[in-house]
């Protein structure tokens, strides 16, 4: 079994077998890769390609720096215009306070107003009223005389009409008449 093992082991591990490298007038493959590559490097050297591509680059970047100024330009002129805005609102803001106070105003001045208005109303209604009552007061007390005179006449007519003759109201007439002249 220890040879068994040993056979495994060798096989495991495995051998490296060593090889022989071809060689074309002394040029290994390595160094013809390495010689192919230097030609293509000369070449591309020889016809001008580092240029074209410093060319190619060189106008990318051109490109990107004028994307980039562009880029700068209109980031300032969002951040101008972010600016204006700003100062739009907060100018809002301000007139939009500015009118709340000034209904609030002009509501506070009409509501004083209608109360006084309603205070003159009132004072007025009352002023009628009381007019109306002395009114009616004065009318019922005119009545009210007219009544007691128009009663007191007719008692006094009366009166006279029972006591009185003709001679007696001869006396009353001449009296009246004579007090009366004496006016005039």
């Amino acid at each position: 079994m220890a040879d068994g093992q040993a056979v495994k082991t060798i096989e495991h591990t495995g051998a490296t077998e060593l090889h022989h490298e071809m060689a074309f007038v002394g040029i290994t493959p390595p160094m013809f890769v390495a010689l192919s590559m230097l030609v293509v490097i000369g070449i591309m050297i020889w016809q001008k390609v580092p240029k074209m591509i410093a060319g190619v680059l060189d106008s990318r970047i051109a490109t990107i720096r004028g994307q980039l100024e562009e880029a700068s330009k209109l980031r300032a002129e969002a951040e101008a215009q972010l600016a204006e805005a700003k100062a739009r609102n907060a100018a809002s803001a301000g007139d939009a306070a500015a009118i709340v106070a000034h209904a609030e105003a002009e509501a506070a001045a009409m509501l004083a107003k209608a109360e006084s208005d309603l205070t003159d109303l009132i004072a007025r209604r009352q002023t009628m009223a009381e007019d109306k009552i002395a009114g009616a007061e004065r009318t019922a007390i005119a009545e009210v005389r007219a009544r007691a005179a128009e009663a007191a006449t007719r008692a006094a007519a009366t009166i006279i009409a029972q006591r009185h003759g003709v001679d007696a109201d001869r006396a009353l007439v001449d009296r009246t008449i004579a007090g009366l002249s004496k006016l005039n």
